[in-house]
Order: C-alpha cells, then sequence, then structure tokens
C-alpha cells in the first residue's frame, strides 16, 4: 500500500531509540521468504493443535486417526495474530542495544498462535526435557493442546513470554501505555481485536495519551488494530466503515492511520518500517502510527465444505471444520488446508524449525527488570508518622513510582505539592479502566504504582481486578512472583456522600474472590492509613485496597497499632476490661471506630458492671478461614481475641453481609453482629445513614445493650 501525504511528526527528543534502525536491519538480514516461511510455521502449528493427534509435518498422507475425536479451541484470530508475529521477529531480534520489546495479546482466543511462537522460539516446555525443539515437544504441542493442567487454550502467563492475560475485553492498549510510562527503552506492540474497539476501555484509551503530555519520558506504543471484520457472532462495528471513514477515525483520535490487508507482504513490511520510523515518545504531542490490519478472520482456512460457506461467517471463530474424523468432505478439506502451509518446507524431521524460518525468529525475550522494593518501613513504626499525602511524596522521590486518579486527588484532598498543582508522576483522568489499565502496566513491568478513587466509583474496575488477579495467581505458580502489590487507595467515602455517591461494593467482590493475594485494610485513623500505605507501596505480590475517610477524624491510641499490622486486629486495652468479657466490640475502619469507640465509653459508664473486650481489626481478610487465606489469624488468636462463647458486635465500613460470609467460613454465625453499609432507598444527611445502618453511636449503644440482656440475662 502506497504511503501519501504523510503527515510531519515531531524529532524524537535526544535518547530515544532508533526503532527504524531495527527495520533497516531486518531489511536487510531477513527476506521476505523467511517472513512468509515463519507466518506459514505458526499458522500450520494454530491449525494442528486444533485438530490433529500426530503427523505434525504431513510427511505421509493424512489419516483418520491422525485427527482429534472432538476438534476444539479458536481459529479465527490466529491468522493475523501469525501475521504480526512473523513481521515483528525479525524487528525483535535487531531492537536496539538495552532496549526490548513486548508484544500484548488483547484477544484471549489467541492460545494457539501464542503456543506456536513460544515453541518455535524455543521456550516452550511439553515434554520434560526442557524447552527447545525436539519431534517429541512438537508431537505433545499439537496433541495435547488445549493442555488443560498445564497451559490452557487461551492467552495466560502459563505461556512463555505472555504479560498481559488476554480476553478482558479492552484495557490492553492502557495496559500498553502503562508498561511504558517512565521506560525510554521500551516499546509495547498491543494486538487490539476490532471487537475490541466497541469497549469503553478500549475508545477511551486512545484519547488518554493526551494526559501524558509532559509527564516524563516514555517509551512507545505502536497499537496495532486486527480488523478482520468480525466479532464472535457477526461483524463487528469497524467493518461496516468504509476505508476513508476508518482514517477519519483515527485521524481524529490525533493517530496516523496506516492500513493493510496482508496481501503484499513486501508492502507490509515497508508499511512496518515506515511506522516504525514514525514511533515517538507516548507522552509526545503530535500525531503516532497505528497499523490496521484488515486481514479477513480465519484467513487461510478453508473457504467452503460441501456447499457450506465458512470464510466470512462466524464458523471461522472457533473450528471451522466441526468432525473432519468422522465427515470425509470435511477431511477432505482438513488435509488440503494443512497441506497448504507446505510443513515439510518449515520443520525438520527432528522437529526443529528450517533454516529459513529461523531466519525470522525473534530468538529469547528480554525480560524486563523489576525494582526491587524500597528500604523496610518497619523500623519507622516507632516514629510519628505522616499523612497519606506525605507518605506518597516520600515514595515519589526514590523514582519509578506513579500515581493515578479519575480526577480526584483535590477532592480526595491528597497534597502532592507545595504549589497545588500536579507532579509529572501523578496523572488524572476521568476514567476508572484507564487508572487500572496503566497501573496493571506498571506494577507488571516491576515499578510501584497507587490509584486513589472514590468509594463509590471504585467497584467500575471490579472485572479488570477479579481478571488481574487470576493473571497474578497464574505468574505465581509459574515462579514469576516478585511483582509491585497493586495498590487502591479508596477514600471519599459514602458514610459522608451523597446518595448517588454511596457503594462500598469494590471490596465486598474482592473479599468474595477468597484470593489470598487481597487484603482490604481498614485503619482506625489517619495516622494508621498512612502507616498502612507506606506498608503497601514497599510491599510485594499483593493487591491492596485501603479504606480511609479523607476528612480528619479523632486518633486513638497508638500501642497497639504494631499488633494490628502484624496480626490483622488487636485488642485496645484503654477501651478493655481485663479477663474474660461479657461482650466484644470490635470495629474496622475509620468511621465505625469513631462511632463504635464512643458507644464503647458510654456503655462502660451505663453498665458498669459489665466486662467489655474492644478491638480494631486492620484487615477484614483476617477475618477469613485460614484454609483460604494464608493472612488469616489462626484459631488460636482468633479465639483470644472474640472469645469463643461470647457476643460480638461488629461494625464494619462494607456492606456486613461480606463480612458475615468470611466469619461463617470459620464456622462462627450466631453469636456475631455485623452492621454496616445498607442501601438506603433515598437520599439522606450523614447522620441519617449512619442511623439507617445501625451505626449511629445511640444504635449501636441500643445493640450492645440489647446483646449484654440476652447474653447475660
Amino acid at each position: 500500500m502506497a504511503l501519501t501525504h504523510a503527515p510531519a511528526v515531531e524529532p524524537a527528543p535526544p535518547g530515544f531509540p532508533d526503532w527504524s534502525h531495527s527495520a533497516r536491519q531486518a531489511a536487510e538480514a531477513v527476506p521476505d521468504q523467511a517472513i512468509d516461511a515463519f507466518w506459514r510455521a505458526l499458522n500450520h502449528l494454530s491449525a494442528a493443535q486444533l485438530y490433529l493427534t500426530d503427523n505434525p509435518r504431513l510427511a505421509r498422507p493424512l489419516r483418520a486417526g491422525d485427527v482429534k475425536e472432538t476438534p476444539c479451541g479458536h481459529w479465527g484470530v490466529c491468522p493475523p495474530v501469525n501475521y504480526m508475529l512473523a513481521h515483528l521477529g525479525p524487528l525483535t531480534a535487531r531492537r536496539p542495544a538495552g532496549c526490548e520489546m513486548l508484544i500484548l495479546h488483547g484477544a484471549g482466543h489467541a492460545g494457539p498462535s501464542a503456543l506456536a511462537h513460544a515453541y518455535l522460539n524455543g521456550t516452550l516446555c511439553l515434554t520434560g526435557d526442557g524447552p527447545g525443539w525436539a519431534m517429541p515437544e512438537l508431537r505433545a504441542l499439537i496433541a495435547g493442546f488445549p493442555h488443560p493442567e498445564r497451559f490452557g487454550g487461551e492467552i495466560t502467563p502459563l505461556i512463555p513470554g505472555v504479560r498481559h492475560t488476554g480476553g478482558q475485553l479492552g484495557p490492553a492498549l492502557a495496559i500498553a501505555q502503562g508498561m511504558v510510562l517512565d521506560a525510554p527503552h521500551r516499546l509495547v506492540v498491543p494486538l487490539i481485536g476490532d471487537g475490541e474497539l466497541e469497549t469503553g476501555a478500549t475508545a477511551a484509551a486512545w484519547l488518554a495519551r493526551r494526559a501524558l503530555h509532559g509527564s516524563g519520558d516514555h517509551g512507545a506504543v505502536l497499537p496495532v488494530v486486527l480488523a478482520n471484520g468480525m466479532k464472535m457472532g457477526g461483524p463487528s462495528l469497524l467493518a461496516g466503515m468504509s476505508e476513508d471513514e476508518v482514517r477519519g477515525y483515527f485521524t481524529g483520535l490525533g493517530y496516523e492511520p496506516l492500513l493493510h490487508d496482508g496481501a503484499d507482504l513486501p508492502g507490509f513490511r515497508r508499511l512496518l518500517a515506515h511506522a516504525f520510523s514514525r514511533l515517538r515518545p507516548l507522552g509526545a504531542t503530535g500525531r503516532q502510527p497505528v497499523l490496521v490490519l484488515t486481514m479477513p478472520k480465519g484467513h487461510t482456512g478453508p473457504q467452503q465444505v460441501a456447499g457450506r460457506q465458512i470464510a466470512g461467517t462466524p464458523a471461522v471463530h472457533k473450528t471451522p471444520l466441526k468432525d473432519p474424523r468422522r465427515d470425509e468432505a470435511e477431511f477432505e478439506a482438513l488435509g488440503t488446508w494443512l497441506a497448504s502451509y507446505r510443513p515439510v518446507e518449515l520443520f525438520t524431521t527432528q522437529g526443529r524449525p528450517t533454516d529459513l524460518v529461523r531466519q525470522a525468529l525473534p530468538g529469547p525475550a528480554h525480560e524486563p527488570e523489576t525494582t526491587g522494593p524500597p528500604a523496610s518501613l518497619d523500623s519507622q513504626h516507632s516514629r510519628p508518622w505522616p499523612d497519606a499525602s506525605t507518605v506518597i511524596r516520600e515514595r515519589a522521590t526514590n523514582e519509578a513510582f506513579r500515581l493515578f486518579s479519575p480526577d480526584e486527588l483535590a477532592s480526595n484532598r491528597l497534597q502532592l505539592s507545595t504549589g497545588g498543582s500536579l507532579p509529572p508522576w501523578a496523572v488524572e483522568i476521568l476514567n476508572e479502566e484507564i487508572c487500572h489499565g496503566w497501573l496493571q502496566g506498571y506494577t507488571e513491568t516491576g515499578r510501584d504504582a497507587l490509584l486513589a478513587t472514590y468509594d463509590a466509583f471504585a467497584p467500575i474496575n471490579t472485572s479488570l481486578l477479579i481478571q488481574h488477579l487470576k493473571h497474578r495467581r497464574l505468574r505465581y505458580l509459574t515462579g514469576q512472583g516478585g511483582l509491585p502489590s497493586v495498590n487502591y487507595l479508596i477514600t471519599s467515602l459514602g458514610w459522608r456522600n451523597t446518595y448517588t455517591h454511596q457503594n462500598p461494593g469494590l471490596v465486598s467482590s474482592m473479599l468474595e474472590s477468597e484470593d489470598g493475594f487481597v487484603h482490604v485494610y481498614t485503619p482506625a485513623d489517619a495516622t494508621r492509613a498512612a502507616a498502612v500505605l507506606a506498608l503497601m507501596l514497599a510491599g510485594r505480590d499483593r493487591v491492596n485496597f485501603l479504606i480511609t475517610d479523607k476528612y480528619s477524624g479523632p486518633s486513638f491510641a497508638p500501642a497497639p497499632f504494631r499488633d494490628e499490622l502484624t496480626d490483622g486486629a488487636a485488642v485496645w486495652p484503654h477501651l478493655s476490661h481485663r479477663g474474660l468479657p461479657d461482650l466484644v466490640l470490635a470495629s474496622a475502619g475509620d468511621v465505625p471506630a469513631r462511632q463504635l469507640s464512643t458507644a464503647a465509653t458510654l456503655l462502660r459508664r451505663s453498665h458498669p458492671d459489665v466486662k467489655v473486650r474492644y478491638l480494631h481489626i486492620n484487615d477484614l481478610a483476617v477475618l477469613g478461614p485460614a484454609s483460604r487465606w494464608p493472612y488469616a489469624l489462626t484459631n488460636q488468636t482468633f479465639s483470644r481475641l472474640f472469645g469463643a462463647d461470647t457476643p460480638v458486635l461488629m461494625a464494619v465500613p462494607t456492606r456486613p453481609g461480606t463480612v458475615r460470609a468470611l466469619l461463617a467460613a470459620r464456622g462462627e454465625t450466631s453469636r456475631f453482629h455485623v452492621v454496616g453499609y445498607q442501601e438506603p432507598g433515598r437520599p439522606t444527611t450523614p447522620e441519617g445513614l449512619l442511623e439507617h445502618c445501625g451505626l449511629s453511636v445511640a444504635a449501636l449503644s441500643a445493640r450492645a445493650a440489647l446483646m449484654i440482656k440476652e447474653h447475660c440475662g
């Protein structure tokens, strides 16, 4: 495709890598035939994984016994993904010194492609003999698909080289942007399906890069839109746009659209080289390139079988041929399809890719380095803690840190600079999903980040967080742990906000996940919140949520706080009697602590003969059973705090049902009375909401008195 009227682009800043040099080197060193062979090898292995149990090279005529009883997996997205992988391979191998190129799969269905790529790149291990090329390994690749106990059939970090679990529908572009922040040496190429373009996360991410202007020295993102025309069940919206409309769409978003259908391989190489020459840092002004590959979904697969149309229909999404082992027409079509890739030219009898294929391989991926955590903060427990804003500013001075917020930093009373302006390491954009995508990309590449948001709006990211928990869990299982924690600062709580801004649902969903990486911190005051925040930012391999009121409230005795940090909960001696109690009062969060501690003081006056034990819960996750929560209170500690048969009145900032479920999993039900947020059904005052939820001082005092009467008679 000819290039005409290319818009001017601002010069690259000093020190920005010359990615065009990689393209020139690849053009000189790697012939077109090698890239075509690499593409055919990827396509053949992708299709063979869906259908074959043996005969991976088609070295002999295909037999019915070579075909799987029940073919499964996804084919349609593989050819355009493979086309991009084949073209990016030589460029990756010739990246500038000290630089790295990462590829993100937005579409989770390209599992066969990612597995094929890992095999050809020599990083896949299936037989236990270590990664590499061998015929037993090649047979295991195709016969074992979808490898349900090992890799699965879709994009996950169980497959070597995968750094983003595809299938989240939308965040790949934002995650790519987060990966290159403060990393001028890094180029990320997200492969974005045209169905993904219809999601809010992707639609917002095109515009989101404007929020990053002047925010530091960044790497580059080269978005690739796989405009294959089809979603799972029908045409995509992009498919209904003319070429001029597609160009106008991306031009209006501030990009330089480069369209190609993939039919002219040398022409696409030139177009890709042009795109590399136009790369600029993410924060730069002016147009940046976006590649739009209009290759049809399922390209190179069967067109028709026995008069049934396959190409251009939803049939190409999964397995285009449903039963080739028994259907004679489908069996013949499968043989013709696989033979069209000429696999004997691509693989030796030992299962190795031939010399021609190996010329285009990217070579082992350069793993991004992860930064170590800041110095341990344990020694700081003894000194007075600053507020949360000071903790954030101090962490930012150590670099490799970012703060993201959906236009709420000032509203959340975070003071990040003396002049009131945003420092370059803090970015605001009115989109929760984009903030999470940036945070996910930043932490995935080994840097610390924090997302600060309203209590009511955080639930927007529930699905993204659940999916990322799955990703983190799989990374950890494969020995790829050690990443910085995912940290959310949740404030502007609904207890003091308008009716429309009342929804503590995110942490409920996180606790319901029963994921041991999750911590929901509920400190009692601002001093404790600052200390918890500092420890969150110093941690690894956790997904942390800190719930704290943006308004200053009372401060409580600091002595129990070390135990609150260590165990997740601790007794407050100044509000407790010695010996076995008649009633246990337990608070979680600053608003409940303020209310319940006041009620405890009144109760001690009105019922001087009643023994009360008061404790505070700093991490709601510790209430769950140890069998599911690795940081849970031991049974011994739980009994020491809550007793064995003593009634417990617990006040929490979340929905009470979530906490009741944690306790029920321990076998604790009837003696615990948990009060927390309940939907008021209409606007009300903060005082009215507390009363409605049973969290006013009067309501808590009355409930405590009733529990004492029922227990003590």
